[in-house]
């Protein structure tokens, strides 16, 4: 994919943002000033009537908290072709999707070269920060990255995911030359047309340059955990591949076989090598550094709704350090990872005070008469204090919340380091009962220490609301590893139960006012069949999020769940 590393200049990167950070505050307020004198003739603007003034306070004053929904009608129009300056000063050139995994719909989102431009400088600090802890020369990387489909708009602009947004950028090559070690695969297999031939690709291209591979990525943990349970099932037809220079029949798109003829050549010992490799593991412990011995670190996003995939990942990393990578959403970048050797449970992110502008809604329980407080700056916040995050961004987007829940783990200098807590929106709730996307997983993960004796590990998970019937109910859905014991499940069923300690459905529990829970064990293969789903309506694997409650509209996801269903068992832990 990169054609030859340029030198990259570590510590001139580091001191930078260390003297943007010692002067967040007056880098927030002319980062401000530049976004709103770039777009100042933008329609949505002028209609607030804040008349071209670019202070904090007037900003603060004239432009009202939204959320997408908010935005809908003037993103219709951009996509219709309306070329005019409706949220932005110059026309956007692109429209990005996000996956849907999380609201169960894709957004349709502004994206421009601003946007571009942060994302290569968020790129650009979490490398400098992670190559002066684990150096890199150069060598290669094996690099699940995938590029979904390009479409048209009404109007003529094109839109896909924000990745491949950025994947199919003019510069994007040439800014990445300094910052990242060759990929193993071409271009042709990341942009292949079917994921699972990519996928197979990008497997052998990291094996035929296992020597030369210093680090092994994808976007999010999920993918990565994907790939290596990918390659426990075609190891051998992979070792076939190398040993004979052909590769293999089922691998059908024109572009990648062309691609892959050219690096492709018979290599019988190579083939013996990963061959002992791979029959010598056990339960595939440490699978990755075995295969790459010159491996550092595996690199991803491994926060929020992706630590319930470590224990996987750490299994087949063996020893190598996991570091997460940066943190960010559709609608744009926000913080850099500037803490590679913290483990992924503990990441914390330095936020970059010139990529956008940044407030914060404090959330705490002691908030009287049900009235939101005011959001707070950048360098207001308080450690040890939640908050929602609200975005302005180069892209259009002005005091737009993004529903995510932060809490404010110290300060690099004088901007604040979030860690992610979970998404704001994403609750379990039926009356007074409040259970986040966090609370669900800590709830699994008690569940899924019963399972332990049984050998079995819960694959994946997902929730539901039940109000078909009076009290309703959670459902919580487990994918498994195995069979496990009808005695173990039910005790499982009734671990989930109580591990959601939230005062609210204790209470309702106990009064019967919510019904007892319900686990329904899935058939394996349940949330590859979820995945498709989601690709099938344009999703990127790059994105793919396993969304972690499925309301009563997102119908053909829940058809697709309660179909699978094998099992179902009611909690008794309140009789």
């Amino acid at each position: 994919m990169l054609e030859k590393m340029e030198k990259f200049d570590t510590m001139k990167v580091i001191n930078e943002f260390e003297e943007l950070t010692k002067n967040a505050e007056q880098v927030q307020r002319d980062t401000l000033r530049r976004i709103l004198e770039e777009n100042a003739e933008a329609e949505y603007l002028q209609e607030l009537g804040i008349n071209a003034r670019t202070d904090v306070e007037t900003f603060k004053q004239c432009v009202p908290l939204v959320t997408h929904k908010d935005l809908e009608h003037y993103m219709q129009r951009i996509m219709d072709g309306d070329n005019s300056p409706i949220l932005t000063g110059k026309p956007l050139p692109n429209i990005s999707l996000s996956s849907g995994t999380t609201q169960g719909k894709p957004k349709f989102l502004p994206f421009n070269d601003e946007l571009f431009e942060n994302t290569m400088q968020i790129y650009q600090t979490s490398f400098a920060y992670r190559n002066r802890e684990f150096p890199i020369g150069n060598g290669k990387g094996l690099l699940f990255i995938y590029s979904s489909k390009h479409f048209k708009t009404k109007g003529g602009l094109s839109a896909g995911t924000a990745t491949t947004n950025v994947f199919r950028h003019p510069q994007f090559r040439t800014s990445m030359k300094t910052i990242q070690s060759q990929s193993c695969s071409p271009d042709e297999v990341i942009f292949g047309s079917d994921f699972h031939q990519s996928l197979y690709c990008h497997l052998l291209c990291g094996l035929l340059h296992l020597e030369e591979v210093q680090f092994v990525s994808s976007t999010f943990a999920h993918s990565l955990v994907q790939a290596f349970q990918t390659f426990e099932l075609v190891w051998e037809d992979l070792c076939s591949d190398i040993r004979d220079g052909v590769l293999n029949e089922s691998i059908t798109d024109p572009n990648i076989r062309a691609a892959m003829a050219r690096i492709l050549k018979p290599n019988p010992q190579l083939a013996d090598t990963i061959h002992g490799i791979c029959s010598g593991l056990s339960k595939w412990y440490g699978l990755i550094p075995k295969l790459f011995p010159n491996a550092k670190y595996v690199y991803g996003i491994m926060t929020g709704s992706m630590e319930p995939y470590l224990k996987q990942l750490r299994r087949y990393a063996g020893w190598l350090p996991l570091v997460c990578a940066d943190y960010g959403a559709s609608e744009g970048w926000i913080a850099a990872n500037v803490n590679p050797r913290s483990p992924p449970e503990s990441a914390t992110f330095a936020v970059l005070p010139n990529i956008g502008y940044f407030e914060f809604i404090p959330l705490r329980d002691d908030i009287i008469g049900g009235f939101e407080p005011k959001p707070v700056g950048l360098t207001e916040v308080k450690i040890g204090e939640e908050y929602e995050i609200i975005v302005t961004t180069f892209a259009g987007l002005y005091r737009y919340r993004l529903g995510d829940r932060v809490k404010i783990m110290g300060f690099h200098n004088k901007t604040p380091e979030l860690k992610f807590v979970c998404r704001q929106n994403l609750m379990l709730s039926i009356n007074i009962d409040k259970n986040t996307e966090k609370d669900l997983q800590i709830a699994v993960e008690e569940a899924s220490k019963l399972l332990v004796s049984e050998k079995i590990e819960v694959i994946d998970f997902t929730s539901h609301i039940d109000k078909s019937k009076d009290p309703a109910h959670y459902v919580i859905f487990l994918e498994l590893s195995g069979d496990a014991d009808e005695n173990v499940l039910k005790e499982c069923c009734n671990a989930l139960d109580r591990a959601f300690v939230d005062p609210g459905y204790m209470g309702s529990r106990k009064i019967r006012t919510i019904g007892p829970l319900e686990l329904r064990v899935l058939r394996k293969g349940t949330f590859h069949k979820i995945l498709l789903h989601y690709l099938s309506m344009g999703a990127a694997v790059s994105q793919f999020k396993t969304p972690r409650f499925v309301g009563i509209n997102n119908k053909a996801l829940l058809q697709i769940i309660c179909s699978n269903v094998v099992k179902s068992y009611f909690s008794t832990a309140f009789e």
